[in-house]
């Protein structure tokens, strides 16, 4: 499925503008069809499951407990 470049914004979330820059610097692979760029909506799908897996690695993290230092002296 192809995307516009405003669809495409919207489904990054990032403003126009910044799209239509990623396209020139080939960040962003795109087709010129003599009126508008088409953005191939699956190159994403990498992207979006690398930050899924990101965010699973970070919460995993959060989660885990502090553990107590051996090295603290009870100041009883």
């Amino acid at each position: 499925m192809y995307l516009t470049i405003q669809e495409t914004a919207e489904y990054l979330s990032l403003p126009e503008e910044q799209v239509k820059s990623l396209i020139l610097q080939k960040k962003i692979r795109a087709l010129y069809d003599g009126e508008q760029y088409l953005i191939y909506k699956d190159q994403f799908q990498t992207h979006f499951e690398q930050l899924e897996k990101y965010k699973r690695l970070l919460d995993d993290y959060m989660k885990e407990p502090i553990p107590e230092d051996i090295d603290v002296k009870d100041e009883d």
